[in-house]
């Protein structure tokens, strides 16, 4: 068994920028063939790209019709599109918090759904990209914390479902750098703070997180369904221990 799968068709949602640009590269460099898609067309595509909404089922469909189309087979789906703004729960409006949970829970469930008969075909495999915000307080990004929660527990309800023709997991993302990092943390500087504050002492690298989707799609992960893989350079300190003047040096 290895992580080359050089005979896959693997679609990667929102797999043209961020972390799905990682995702993208690590499955081109195991040998797969991947499909992209998205709302807006990439100056130069990474993968095979498709225009989606993937909030629109008939948009879903018409992508997966498009694959059966081109490759006659699925093998993998990553469910990646996703995200959300900074805002304050209590200052937005109930449109927006609907938007969030539709784009990072209800639209994974549609693209996955959609790609089920294809990927049972070939005893095939969902990754979903789900987030530490999922299994923490999500401060300014609420309805995603919650989402990305939901999504979690989608991936154990649909490895239950789907067992044992399709293998369903969740990768649980802590923060990355991306081409977006700075928005999140300012420049190189505040990127180092925000990333000494993780135990392996930085913020993960795009290809890092492909890295781990890859391994679930694998042969060697062929006895792992229903699991959400921490993928967060060891998560967060505890608070107390910089407040308590009793650790260990």
């Amino acid at each position: 068994m290895s992580l080359s799968l050089p005979d896959s068709v693997v679609l990667v949602t929102g797999g043209e920028r961020g972390v799905g640009a990682g995702i993208t590269r690590s499955f081109h460099k195991a040998g797969a063939t991947v499909v992209t898609c998205g709302r807006t067309p990439p100056d130069v595509p990474l993968g095979e790209f498709v225009q989606c909404d993937v909030r629109d089922a008939e948009q879903v469909d018409a992508l997966i019709e498009t694959v059966r189309g081109r490759y006659g087979r699925l093998d993998t789906v990553v469910n990646n599109a996703g995200g959300a703004p900074f805002a304050k729960a209590a200052e937005v409006s109930p449109r927006f918090h609907s938007k969030v949970v539709e784009l990072n829970l209800l639209a994974p469930l549609i693209v996955a759904q959609r790609a089920y008969p294809l990927l049972a075909e070939r005893s095939g495999s969902v990754v979903m990209v789900s987030s530490i915000s999922g299994t923490r307080p999500s401060p300014g990004t609420a309805a995603y914390g919650a989402a990305k929660a939901g999504l979690n527990n989608l991936t154990a309800s649909l490895a239950i479902e789907w067992a044992p023709h399709v293998r369903v997991n969740a990768l649980a993302v802590g923060m990355v750098r991306t081409e977006l990092a700075e928005l999140h943390y300012g420049d190189d500087a505040g990127v180092a703070a925000v990333g000494a504050t993780v135990p392996i002492g930085r913020l993960a690298e795009p290809d890092e997180i492909g890295a781990c989707a890859v391994f679930l799609a694998s042969p060697m992960a062929s006895y792992v369904t229903g699991a959400t893989l921490l993928v967060h350079g060891g998560g967060e300190v505890p608070a107390f221990l910089s407040a308590s003047d009793t650790r260990e040096n």
